[in-house]
């Protein structure tokens, strides 16, 4: 027996889909952004509200539109929940229009508390 690929048939017979927009269509079905929006909004952080406020918080994910952020302390949650129309409008500035569409802050635990 002499080995033969396979015929080319993609999905309901189209061709195959090209590697580098695998990660957007896995990230799509998630509920997650393009990939390339969320990298920019974490890769950004720091231009997005600013260095001295990066410094107590991070983005932590981004679903379905909405950036959950984990701040250091509670005052900085509520600095952050008072900001958050501007880092919304940021946001979008940097990964594209729709891309966040709410900001949800938290308050990280800290060695057990």
């Amino acid at each position: 027996m002499t080995w033969r690929p396979l015929p080319n048939r993609g999905e309901g017979g189209r061709p195959p889909h090209r590697m580098a927009d695998s990660p957007d269509q896995v990230a799509r079905r998630g509920g997650v952004p393009k990939a390339s929006a969320m990298t920019a909004v974490f890769a950004r952080w720091s231009d997005i509200v600013g260095g001295s406020v990066a410094g107590h918080c991070r983005p932590h994910s981004l679903r379905d539109g909405v950036l959950h952020v984990v701040v250091d302390e509670p005052a900085w949650a509520t600095q952050l929940r008072f900001l958050s129309p501007r880092i919304l409008e940021r946001c979008n500035e940097v990964a594209g229009q729709g891309s966040v569409t709410s900001v949800e802050v938290r308050v990280a635990r800290q060695n057990g508390r």
